[in-house]
């Protein structure tokens, strides 16, 4: 993850004078997913793993991965089309999105889409857990589901190449 869109996220912040992450960096923030409140652990991995095969033999089974095209704002130094991102993207099986941290374009929206899916992967695994255990139909409503277990092994909570 570029850290530049890390930054404007994790702390709500853009610095362009902010230098390039040499070997891992994280930070966390809160926020809200369907009423829930999640605490997200982000992961600037400095672009180390740089190929989807790895990403997807090496991480977490609750991996959701995003390709964010960064740096929309300048348009003019522009090395890929959008509309090649969104072929790439729909090829790969993966959302995509362009980003600007100076602008703050699109940030937040990458970063809720992605919990918000890595949230439902978790929580239909808990649910599965938890109905196998008890051999019982699923919850109703006001039922408490444990999603910390299914989440707690985490390696990786989200990427993006």
């Amino acid at each position: 993850m570029a850290h530049r869109v890390d930054h404007e996220f994790t702390r709500n912040e853009f610095c362009l004078e902010s230098k390039s992450t040499i070997g891992v960096e994280f930070a966390t923030r809160t926020l809200q997913v369907e009423g829930k409140t999640v605490k997200a652990q982000i992961w600037d991995t400095a672009g180390q793993e740089r190929w989807l095969r790895e990403l997807r033999d090496h991480a977490d089974s609750n991996i959701v991965i995003m390709m964010a095209g960064n740096k929309s704002d300048l348009n003019h130094l522009r090395a890929v089309s959008e509309d090649d991102g969104h072929a790439l993207a729909e090829k790969e099986g993966l959302s995509f999105l362009e980003t600007s941290a100076l602008e703050a374009t699109n940030i937040e929206k990458a970063f809720q889409t992605i919990l918000t899916e890595i949230y439902h992967i978790v929580s239909k695994k808990a649910l599965a857990a938890q109905e196998a255990a008890s051999g019982t139909p699923l919850p109703g409503q006001g039922t408490t589901i444990n999603v910390a277990d299914a989440s707690a092994n985490t390696k990786r909570g989200c990427c993006s190449t």
